[in-house]
């Protein structure tokens, strides 16, 4: 994994209340101690298909038409590289103007993926989505731009949990096995209230690897079974 975390290797938690509502700091706060990963992945070369890896991966593919006859593509291929070199290094700053520099000549996928990365760790989250939203015109089927659109609307001042879920169903879709996606999904699920969904989804993340699942797991089973008995309560206390 290289110095840049995908929004999928750090962990947050989810507590939000309502579906389409702003949540508060304390909610957001313990919801970003759940998702695993909340930190972008960075690409180089231009994105033909969906990058190796991300959150603190770095993801490489190259398109067949990406040569170095094209002067401007090749120039904006170099800024490119020496923005994640510099990314690397720690220099968030310098490889932010790298990566504008290498759209400005060329957009693609790859540069506006990296320009989200770095427009993230400075706490920059619109232009971040911007960024993303911007990236997935030219690569639709990455979900790893779906995850880190998902951990920028649930990290932002004004959180959309809203659109956290929708994108993490569309990276759900396209990569149905990825176990970091569908615990990220579940815990938004959880957090919006969709507790057999979610149970679900942390079902599948612990089959694919994530051990600490099974803590989620009780956790919404325990959940669903109250929810149950409050709702059998309520119905005897009616009749």
């Amino acid at each position: 994994m290289s110095y840049v975390m995908h929004m999928r290797t750090s962990h947050i938690v989810a507590s939000l209340l309502r579906k389409t509502a702003c949540v508060s700091v304390p909610t957001q706060s313990r919801l970003l101690q759940r998702f695993i990963g909340t930190a972008p992945r960075v690409q180089t070369g231009w994105a033909a298909k969906s990058p190796i890896s991300v959150s603190r991966r770095s993801a490489s593919s190259v398109t067949p038409h990406s040569t170095a006859s094209d002067p401007a593509e090749a120039e904006a291929l170099r800024c490119l590289e020496q923005g994640t070199a510099k990314l690397e290094e720690g220099d968030v700053q310098a490889a932010k103007s790298l990566y504008q520099r290498s759209t400005e000549i060329k957009r693609s996928a790859s540069s506006l993926f990296n320009l989200g990365v770095t427009h993230y760790h400075l706490k920059e989250f619109d232009e971040a989505i911007e960024a993303w939203k911007e990236s997935i015109q030219y690569q639709p089927s990455s979900p790893d731009t779906h995850t880190n659109l998902a951990s920028a609307y649930i990290i932002s001042p004004v959180s959309r949990p809203d659109l956290a879920l929708h994108h993490l169903e569309i990276a759900s879709s396209l990569s149905p096995e990825d176990p970091e996606i569908a615990f990220n999904h579940a815990a938004v699920l959880e957090a919006t209230g969709r507790l057999e969904e979610a149970l679900e989804k942390y079902k599948l993340s612990q089959q694919f690897g994530v051990e600490r699942a099974g803590v989620h797991i009780r956790n919404v089973s325990a959940k669903i079974l109250g929810k149950r008995l409050k709702e059998e309560e309520k119905h005897d206390k009616a009749e």
